[in-house]
């Protein structure tokens, strides 16, 4: 399969640019209890501060100076625009690997990682854990197309990412992922085993449920895991209730006022990252806001939000003859919540390596580069 990519250089029209510009601006605030900070959902005064600095002082242009630096392409695979950077790795025998990201995320995620993964020897380590890396958008997501059809789910993506894998000459190569990532490199495990030399997962698909004969299989640890996903519902997945159930709704008002994308996309940096409740004690703002401007600029806050109900109708139930059979890495990032025991995912996959890692939460490539860098070396190491 040849490689029919095309290079890819980001540049958005200033009109959008100043329209964002116009829509911030003109903000129509609500009202807050006073003294609630983010209690009640984003931080109505936070907010404000950051989208007049989002108005005045953040550079969007300098962000795409620095993302063109990299060896950005696009390609499109049964109909499906994906963009990805592709960078070669250097050293004796680069292993092929696909990292994905997840909501609300993107590719900006990895950013971080390249010069570790790739170039081992730049950070003064061993040029032989050089990887080939692929980082793809999803569907939906910056600067791939938006699915103009239903099914776009992990499975479907998965089934993309092999053929992107395979025209780009890597014909077996690993795969990383957290979020839904974490599913898609699930689900490149299980249907296209012969091509995965092994997955690395620092989140464990939020719909995987292994097959058992009675939920009086499960010991006490399972079943307090099982009831720290139903609290955790009930506390913060009402985004992800929308998301699975009527996602236009949100959207309409998402796609149409950047306040309210920044409001929807940083209370999740915020609450799911290991920041011990400031959001910029681990994110530089310019980072933040590069992240929203990506959703903004390229209208797919509609589109990603869409994964999620794509995902509910396709889920990563597993049945009595399934199993991942490839070997398995996984990094447990303490912020990282709520998170299984080894034993529940013990029975969906074949772990061959569990780190408990000292820092970071959901956003684990974002946060913490170094160590997410030395445990996918670590892991992928005896396979080479």
């Amino acid at each position: 399969m040849a490689d029919t990519s095309v290079p890819f250089t980001i540049g958005v029209e200033q009109s959008v640019l100043d329209d964002l510009a116009h829509r911030l601006a003109r903000t129509r605030w609500p009202d807050a209890v006073v003294g609630t900070g983010w209690t009640q959902g984003a931080d109505v005064e936070y907010l404000r501060e950051l989208a007049e600095y989002w108005r005045t002082e953040f550079d969007w242009r300098d962000i795409e100076r620095r993302l063109n630096q990299l060896p950005n392409r696009r390609m499109t695979i049964d109909g499906s625009l994906i963009h990805f950077i592709h960078m070669t790795g250097r050293g004796p025998n680069p292993i092929p690997i696909v990292l994905t990201h997840g909501w609300p995320g993107s590719f900006l995620e990895f950013l971080d990682t390249l010069t570790g993964l790739t170039d081992p020897a730049a950070d003064g380590d061993d040029p032989r854990d050089a990887f080939h890396v692929v980082v793809p958008s999803l569907p939906g997501f910056g600067f791939s197309g938006r699915p103009v059809r239903p099914g776009m789910n992990v499975f479907r993506i998965a089934d993309l990412w092999a053929k992107l894998m395979a025209s780009l000459g890597h014909t077996r190569f690993g795969a990383q992922g957290g979020d839904f990532g974490a599913g898609v490199a699930t689900a490149l495990a299980l249907e296209h085993p012969d091509r995965i030399i092994g997955i690395h997962l620092n989140y464990i698909p939020g719909s995987y449920r292994p097959w058992l004969q009675s939920h009086d299989a499960l010991d006490a640890e399972e079943r307090r895991f099982l009831l720290d996903v139903s609290q955790w519902d009930d506390e913060y997945g009402a985004y992800a209730h929308v998301q699975r159930t009527t996602p236009q709704t949100a959207s309409l008002g998402l796609n149409d006022s950047p306040a309210a994308l920044a409001g929807w996309l940083i209370e999740k940096y915020r609450a799911w990252s290991d920041c011990e409740g400031d959001v910029e004690r681990r994110f530089a703002r310019e980072d933040l806001l590069a992240q929203v401007t990506l959703y903004w600029v390229t209208q797919t806050i509609a589109s990603a939000n869409r994964l999620y109900y794509e995902a509910a109708r396709r889920p990563l139930h597993f049945a009595p003859d399934k199993r991942v059979e490839v070997p398995c890495g996984v990094a447990r990032f303490p912020k990282e919540a709520p998170f299984p025991p080894r034993q529940w995912v013990e029975r969906g996959y074949r772990i061959e390596r569990w780190t408990a890692m000292a820092r970071g939460g959901h956003f684990a490539a974002w946060e913490e580069p170094r160590a997410f860098v030395d445990d996918v070396r670590a892991f992928f190491r005896p396979m080479r």
